[in-house]
């Protein structure tokens, strides 16, 4: 890839970017998507305004999936009667790998990170997901710079 930054993801605003997969690999979890924000406060941002890219591979070294949650919901009919309610769900390991091939064309709402905690919040499948991930520092790439109208 052309372009590198190491632990700079507060300088990207993922909300709204499209997920294309996810996967952990070699001690890292990996998440590529299209449509991320390039804030003018990246070291790569050269033209200091507000950017975009696709094909941008999110890293995270050493990862440690702590938490793993489909967020529940409710379901009102017409007469704002509840006709369903479904708690949230904690994953459990084994069904990691699995979840992540369904979040293609997923959409991201945010990637926070506090120290060394990063929280993905995740629109897909109609569902919504909360994944907590540990990890020692992360890795942000991408080809080029595309004009954000």
């Amino acid at each position: 890839m052309n372009y590198k930054t190491i632990d700079e993801l507060n300088n990207f605003d993922f909300s709204e970017s499209v997920i294309s997969e996810v996967e952990t690999m070699n001690g890292t979890f990996h998440l590529w998507l299209d449509n991320v924000t390039i804030l003018p406060e990246c070291s790569c941002n050269r033209d200091i305004r507000v950017m975009r890219a696709n094909g941008f591979l999110l890293s995270v070294s050493n990862p440690g999936i702590q938490e793993f949650i489909e967020e529940g919901y409710k379901r009102y009919n017409a007469d704002n009667v509840l006709q369903e309610s479904v708690d949230d769900r904690i994953l459990a390991k084994d069904e990691y790998a699995a979840m992540f091939k369904t979040f293609p064309y997923g959409t991201i709402y945010s990637i926070k990170k506090k120290e060394n905690t990063y929280v993905f919040s995740i629109d897909a499948n109609d569902r919504c997901y909360e994944i907590t991930v540990s990890g020692s520092g992360d890795v942000e790439e991408w080809d080029r710079f595309l004009v954000k109208e």
